[in-house]
C-alpha cells in the first residue's frame, strides 16, 4: 500500500510542532532580549524580564536559550536588535503605528511597507 507509512506521519507531526514550538521560542527570546537590554540582566532587580521569564518557562523553553538571550542583551554573545516604530494608514485611511523588533531595519521597513501595500495601506 502506497502512501501508508506510519512513520511518515508520524515525522510530519513532529516537524509542524517543532516549527510551532520554535516560533514561540523566537518570539519569547526577542522579549528576553529586550527586556535584558532596558531593564538589566537580574531578574530580582527587573520585574518586566522575571515576568517574560515566567512566560517562557510556562511554554517549556530550555533554560539554555533562556541564558543565551540574555547573554547576547549584555553583550556577551552576538546579535543587536533595536526598537523601531513604523507609522502608516491602512485601509479607509486609518492611521497605524507598527513597533518592530528588529536585528535588520532595511529587510524590516520593506517587510512592513510589503504589508501595508498588500493590504490595502500606505
Amino acid at each position: 500500500m502506497s502512501g501508508h507509512s506510519k512513520w511518515h506521519n508520524i515525522q510530519g507531526r513532529k516537524n509542524a510542532q517543532d516549527a510551532k514550538r520554535g516560533k514561540i521560542f523566537q518570539k519569547l527570546s526577542r522579549d528576553i532580549y529586550m527586556a535584558a537590554k532596558s531593564g538589566g540582566p537580574d531578574p530580582d532587580g527587573n520585574p518586566q524580564l522575571r515576568l517574560v521569564m515566567d512566560k517562557a518557562r510556562a511554554a517549556n523553553m530550555p533554560k539554555d536559550n533562556i541564558k543565551r538571550a540574555i547573554d547576547k542583551a549584555t553583550g556577551v554573545g552576538g546579535g543587536n536588535f533595536e526598537e523601531i516604530t513604523y507609522e502608516g494608514y491602512g485601509p479607509a485611511g486609518v492611521a497605524i503605528l507598527v513597533e518592530a523588533v528588529t536585528d535588520n531595519r532595511n529587510r524590516t521597513a520593506s517587510a512592513v511597507r510589503g504589508d501595508f501595500n498588500r493590504n490595502g495601506g500606505n
